[in-house]
C-alpha cells in the first residue's frame, strides 16, 4: 500500500513543499526513511513507532519505506514526525485518505502530544503557493502560523484529537490572527536621560535617517543607557516588516505562544565575545545571525574596540548591501539584514581618557593604538560619531524633566514621513543611492565650498562623502526643509569626531 502526505520544509527564511510518501510491501519488518534526512529526521522512526502504539494504532509487521520528497534536498528536524505517522496510518487503512490540499508539520512525542517546531510562519507564507489551503500545526505554533492569512491553520494538540477530526467525529477550529498593537509606553525612555543634549540630537538625527552611530565616552557617562532606548524613538514597524522579522525569528526558534509576532523594532546586544558566525549567521546548515536577527532594528556593539577583528570586518558587507549571503556544504542562503547599527566604546584602554578627574594613565600612543582598534574601512561606513562627556551634577540631580521618547519619536516619525514621500514606501535616507543623493542633497555654492574644505581637512573618502550628504538631508527633513543648506552640513560634519581625531 502507498499514501503520501504533503508537507513543508525550510530553507533560509523560506518554505517549500515536501511530499512524505509512504509504501508499506511484504518482507521482513524495517522502518527506512530515505531522502537526504539529517539525524533528527532519522530518528522519527522510534518516535513515530512508540507514539503510534501508545496512541491505540497497530504498527504494521511490514517493510515501511518512507521518502521525503524532493530526494536531493537535505531535510532537517523533528517537523516530520506527524506527516510520517499519518502517512503509515493512511497507507496501512487505519485512517480515512486526507486530501492532498492538506499539510502537516509537527514533532511528536511519545505518548501522541505534538511539541512546537521552529519556521512555522515561513511556511504557512508559502504554503499556498504549492497549492496547500489548510496546514495542521502543533497548538503553540498556531498563532503565528496565523499570520500568513493565506492558508486555513489547524492548531493540534494532540494526535489522538487530529484523528478524531480527520474522521469527522470532532472538528478543530481554525486559529484566528489576532492583531497585535505595539505599546506606547516603553519600559526604557529617553526621559531617563539627564544632561547629554547634543548626544540625544545626534540619536534623533540617527533614528529620523536609519543612520549608523558610534558613541564615545568614559565610563557611566550613559552610552549604553542611551543605546537601548533608541527603539523607543524609533518608527512603528509596517506590517511587511514585522512579518519579515518575525520569519526570522520564527527559523531561530525565538517566537513562542507568548510571543507569536514581532511588533517591536528588534534590538540585539551580542557580548564583545562573539564569532564572526554567530555575528552574521552559519553553522553546518546556515542560520541566521545576530545581524539577521537585527533587522528592521537596533544591532548594539558595546565594547566595540573589543571586538575580534575578524567578527567586526565580517560586518562591512552587511551595511552595504542590507543583507548577508552565507555558503556552506549544504548549501547557500541569503539572510535580509538591514539595521541600524549602534556602537559604544570608552575613549582608551583605562576608559576616562578626557574625564574631568583627570585619571587616565594612558599615553598619548596608547589612547591612538586603543582607537585604532577599529578599522578605517570600518569606522567609513558608521554616519555620526559623537563623544559623549561625564555628566555634571546639577543635571544629575535637579532641572526639568528631559523630553521623553514619544515626543522625540513624534519628530522622528514626520522626518520618516518626508523620506517615504521622496523615496518610496520602504525607503530612508541612510539608504540613498548615489543617484538620489545627487538629486536630492544638491548644494549651493556657500555649502560646497563648506564640504570641500571638511573633504581636505578631514581626510575624507567617497564613502564618508555620501554619508555626510546623507546625514545632512536626514537633518533638513527634521528641519521641515526642501533643500540642503549649510546649517544643515555643518551640523553632519559636526558628528564626525572620529575622523579628526585620526587627521
Amino acid at each position: 500500500m502507498f499514501f503520501k502526505i504533503r508537507s513543508m520544509g525550510i530553507t533560509g527564511i523560506d518554505g517549500y513543499p515536501v511530499d512524505c510518501e509512504c509504501d508499506l510491501s511484504g518482507g521482513l519488518p524495517a522502518f527506512e526513511i530515505v531522502g537526504l534526512p539529517d539525524a533528527a529526521v532519522k530518528e522519527s522512526r522510534d518516535r513515530v513507532r512508540a507514539c503510534a502504539k501508545n496512541c491505540g494504532f497497530q504498527f504494521p509487521l511490514r517493510r515501511i519505506t518512507v521518502n521525503l520528497a524532493p530526494a536531493d534536498t537535505r531535510k532537517e528536524g523533528p517537523i516530520y514526525d506527524l506527516p510520517i505517522l499519518l502517512a503509515m496510518l493512511c497507507a496501512s487503512e487505519q485512517l480515512p485518505p486526507i486530501p492532498e490540499t492538506s499539510a502537516f508539520v509537527g514533532e511528536l512525542s511519545l505518548d501522541g502530544r505534538l511539541r512546537p517546531v521552529t519556521g512555522a510562519l515561513p511556511m504557512a507564507v508559502d504554503a499556498a503557493a504549492a497549492g496547500i489551503d489548510t496546514l495542521y500545526v502543533p497548538a503553540d505554533n498556531a498563532a503565528e502560523a496565523a499570520f500568513a492569512r493565506s492558508v486555513r491553520i489547524i492548531p493540534v494538540e494532540t494526535v489522538a484529537e487530529l484523528c478524531a477530526h480527520l474522521r469527522g467525529e470532532a472538528v478543530i477550529a481554525p486559529a484566528e490572527c489576532t492583531e497585535t498593537v505595539q505599546p506606547d509606553v516603553f519600559s526604557a525612555d529617553f526621559a531617563d536621560v539627564r544632561g547629554q543634549e547634543s548626544v540625544r540630537r545626534a540619536v534623533e538625527i540617527a533614528a529620523a535617517g536609519g543612520h549608523n552611530i558610534l558613541l564615545m565616552g568614559p565610563p557611566g557617562s550613559g552610552k549604553s543607557m542611551i543605546a537601548r532606548r533608541i527603539p523607543s524613538i524609533l518608527p512603528e514597524l509596517s506590517g511587511e516588516e514585522a512579518l519579515v522579522c518575525t520569519k526570522i525569528h520564527s527559523v531561530a526558534g525565538l517566537t513562542d505562544r507568548s510571543r507569536p509576532m514581532i511588533t517591536e523594532r528588534p534590538f540585539r546586544s551580542p557580548h564583545h565575545t562573539i564569532s564572526a558566525i554567530s555575528l552574521t549567521g552559519g553553522g553546518r546548515t546556515p542560520r541566521p545571525g545576530e545581524i539577521s536577527l537585527a533587522h528592521n532594528g537596533v544591532l548594539f556593539l558595546d565594547e566595540f574596540p573589543e571586538f575580534h577583528k575578524d567578527a567586526l570586518e565580517a560586518l562591512r558587507q552587511p551595511l552595504e548591501d542590507g543583507s548577508v549571503t552565507i555558503s556552506r556544504v549544504a548549501g547557500s542562503m541569503t539572510y535580509p539584514s538591514s539595521f541600524m547599527l549602534v556602537c559604544a566604546m570608552n575613549p582608551c584602554r583605562c576608559g576616562w581618557y578626557g574625564h574631568p578627574s583627570g585619571r587616565c594613565t594612558c599615553s598619548a600612543g596608547s589612547v591612538e593604538a586603543y582607537q585604532s582598534r577599529i578599522s578605517g574601512p570600518m569606522l567609513d561606513r558608521i554616519d555620526l560619531h559623537i563623544d559623549v562627556p561625564a555628566v555634571e551634577f546639577d543635571k544629575l540631580h535637579g532641572g526639568p524633566t528631559p523630553e521623553s521618547s514619544a515626543d522625540i519619536r513624534r519628530r522622528v516619525n514626520a522626518a520618516r514621513a518626508r523620506q517615504r514621500a521622496r523615496l518610496g514606501e520602504s525607503g530612508c535616507n541612510a539608504r540613498m543611492t548615489t543617484a538620489e543623493i545627487r538629486r536630492d542633497c544638491v548644494l549651493d555654492a556657500e555649502s560646497s565650498a563648506m564640504l570641500s574644505a571638511a573633504f581636505d581637512a578631514l581626510g575624507m573618502t567617497a564613502r564618508s562623502y555620501d554619508r555626510v550628504l546623507r546625514v545632512a538631508r536626514t537633518v533638513a527633513d527634521l528641519e521641515g526643509s526642501d533643500r540642503v543648506e549649510t546649517p544643515h552640513l555643518a551640523e553632519a560634519l559636526a558628528f564626525r569626531t572620529m575622523d579628526r581625531n585620526r587627521k
